[in-house]
């Protein structure tokens, strides 16, 4: 039973084991370009994730991809504008401003705009309803009292 459980714990430690990356660099200011420049871009098939920190199989080809370009010269206008040119503005975390983006770069501000413009109708309208309403009408007053002159006498 002993052996089942240290081969149960062997094999579990295989289970924690990922790929690492052994691209070798010419300089460490070359990997340190080369990684910043895979942070800086989204890996295509996770949500938000950038290319070193996931772990799919499309972003380890992708992170080798921008490290041979780095390798071979390519400046980082050039990496970014093959993969956006490969999938699209998507791996870009800043897409730039253009028509096809001017929505996602708009909208929040006129949301904002329409949210205040709301904001203040609506404090507006309260001030003039406010100066305007004069409490209850006689007839609820009298009916008031007589309520609260039942509830006193119950007591």
């Amino acid at each position: 039973m002993k052996k089942w459980f240290f081969l149960l714990y062997l094999i579990s430690h295989f289970a924690r084991a990922e790929m690492v990356d052994t691209f070798e660099f010419k300089s460490s200011a070359e990997r340190t370009r080369a990684v910043a420049l895979a942070k800086s871009l989204r890996c295509p098939q996770c949500q938000n994730q950038n290319l070193v920190e996931s772990n799919s199989p499309i972003a380890y080809d992708l992170r080798l991809e921008v490290y041979k370009m780095v390798e071979a010269g390519e400046s980082n206008e050039q990496i970014i504008a093959t993969m956006t040119e490969r999938f699209g503005d998507f791996v870009r975390y800043n897409p730039p401003l253009k028509s096809t983006t001017l929505l996602l770069w708009g909208l929040p501000f006129v949301l904002l705009l329409l949210s205040v413009i709301a904001m203040w109708r609506m404090l507006r309208q309260r001030q003039k309803q406010g100066n305007h309403t004069a409490g209850l009408s006689a007839c609820e007053q009298q009916a008031l009292r007589e309520l609260l002159a039942k509830t006193e006498q119950k007591q």
